[in-house]
Formats: structure tokens, C-alpha cells, sequence
């Protein structure tokens, strides 16, 4: 589970915007820059190498 205080001020590093958190993905989605951030052990992955590109259905 992510803080929601640390959630409210976390935003996609490429587009400046806020993310939303996907529980069951363990993942900080950018639905602007269609990219998906890896969570792990409770700590928020914020590079853009390491995201996840999201699928057009998703």
C-alpha cells in the first residue's frame, strides 16, 4: 500500500502529472504518459526505464 499523503504529491516524472495507484499491479500509473512505475517492497520505482509501457486497452 502506498501513503496516500506520499500519493498526492508523487507525479510522473516525464509529464509533471498525477499518478494513480493500481493495488492489485503494484504499480503508480501515468495515464498521460501511458506508462506504468513498479512499485517494490513499498517504495515507488520513479524512472522512466524502468516503467512499464501500458497497452492501449489498458
Amino acid at each position: 500500500m502506498i501513503d496516500p499523503w506520499l500519493l498526492e504529491r508523487l507525479v510522473c516524472p516525464l509529464t509533471r502529472t498525477p499518478l494513480r495507484y493500481d493495488e492489485e499491479r503494484q504499480e503508480l500509473v501515468s495515464e498521460a504518459a501511458g506508462l506504468a512505475y513498479p512499485v517494490r517492497d513499498g517504495v515507488p520505482v520513479m524512472l522512466v526505464e524502468e516503467a512499464r509501457t501500458l497497452s492501449p486497452a489498458a
